[in-house]
């Protein structure tokens, strides 16, 4: 949640401190659909969004056919990571890491492309796995748990899977946000073969009227056979417990959901969704079709065509884990992996120099926290 204080904030000739490089921390997500960058600064305990940039690749087109990246989707991301790095020069970034996710994980040639990546632009990627992007994604979203909640299911829906991850709210809220980066009370996990671009071309040759019981049928399918259902789907029976769902998908329900004539990020992340108002906007958007669905300003174009694959996903998961409220975040790995960076270090010990009447060395300072448009801060804890 945007801290609108803060953000009011000025220095003493009314503007706010420009952040040196060293300053600035980076983080970039290349996910299957997505290329993001979030450039932040630390603001006291929270932290000012510098810059960011989102840019559409769908660098996992025709994956799940051929079991490679294509040539054209490789070019595609290429020109978003370039873009990026331009944005890293001009800003002389002090800190930045880059995680790679379902996409390169899957491709046979996702390691070659990670090191052309490196060798055009000099960012180093890193193809984490499905439990530490699940992990990131709940770190991201740490400040979306309920006062009132024994547990959280966080729901991360890519394009080329989806992240669950099922939290002790009551630890979490107890240890804060550093005890839930470094031993998170994550009581199971899975990443489901479920994703708005895979479950897109999976059923691409399906009329819309069939596609999405098609669609349902095979999320359900999925889901039910994961171990851990049965154990959450009682958890989120609790009164109080509820889901954070975290993705395009989500953020783009709520934005209709609150009738908005173009996105506002301030009214969307951490909005409360109910079960009804929740299927209510499933419903209008699956009978809305391709068209209408493009039409609507907080979706267009751009997006609409994988919106169906995202409700079934939703859909789905809301009705396997029948908990009675969701809470949305426009926030996810990107703000997990920054604040990871900015509190998840430990300060080294004090060393005494060689010599006689040796001095303590003075202490590397940590930085603190993340979110999403420029101007805006978050908490840190």
């Amino acid at each position: 949640m945007a801290d609108k204080k803060a953000a009011g904030r000025r220095g003493n000739r009314g503007r706010p401190r420009t952040a040196k490089p060293s300053e600035l921390y980076a983080a970039v997500d290349l996910g299957t659909n997505n290329c993001r960058l979030l450039v932040a600064a630390p603001h006291g305990k929270t932290f000012r969004v510098v810059d960011s940039h989102s840019q559409i690749a769908r660098l996992g087109e025709g994956l799940h056919e051929t079991g490679r990246l294509s040539d054209a989707s490789i070019e595609r991301a290429m020109d978003a990571m370039h873009a990026i790095r331009r944005k890293l020069k001009a800003h002389g970034v002090g800190k930045v890491r880059c995680i790679a996710t379902e996409a390169c994980r899957k491709a046979e040639n996702g390691p070659d492309f990670i090191r052309r990546v490196h060798e055009e632009t000099g960012l180093t990627f890193k193809i984490i796995g499905a439990k530490e992007e699940a992990r990131l994604a709940s770190i991201g979203c740490h400040d979306l748990i309920g006062g009132d909640a024994p547990s959280v299911l966080v729901v991360d829906i890519g394009g080329g899977s989806t992240e669950l991850s099922w939290l002790n709210a009551e630890m979490a809220r107890a240890n804060g946000l550093k005890g839930l980066i470094h031993r998170a009370p994550i009581q199971n996990w899975t990443s489901l073969p479920l994703g708005v671009v895979t479950l897109t071309e999976a059923f691409a040759h399906l009329p819309e009227a069939e596609a999405y019981p098609a669609m349902m049928g095979h999320c359900a399918s999925v889901i039910d056979a994961w171990q851990g259902t049965t154990a959450i789907r009682s958890a989120m029976g609790q009164r109080g417990a509820h889901l954070i769902g975290t993705s395009g998908t989500v953020t783009c329900l709520a934005g209709v959901h609150l009738k908005l004539d173009r996105y506002r990020r301030d009214r969307v992340d951490g909005t409360w969704l109910s079960r009804k108002s929740g299927q209510d906007v499933l419903r209008l958007l699956v009978e809305s079709g391709p068209d209408g669905r493009a039409a609507l300003p907080t979706i267009g174009e751009e997006r609409a065509g994988l919106m169906l694959a995202g409700c079934a996903i939703l859909d789905s998961l809301w009705t396997a884990f029948p908990a009675g409220r969701m809470r949305v975040g426009d926030r996810g790995l990107r703000e997990g992996l920054l604040l990871s960076m900015m509190y998840g270090q430990k300060k080294p010990r004090r060393k005494r120099r060689g010599g006689r009447g040796g001095k303590k060395t003075g202490e590397m300072g940590q930085a603190s926290t993340p979110n999403t448009t420029s101007g805006e801060t978050g908490h840190a804890g």
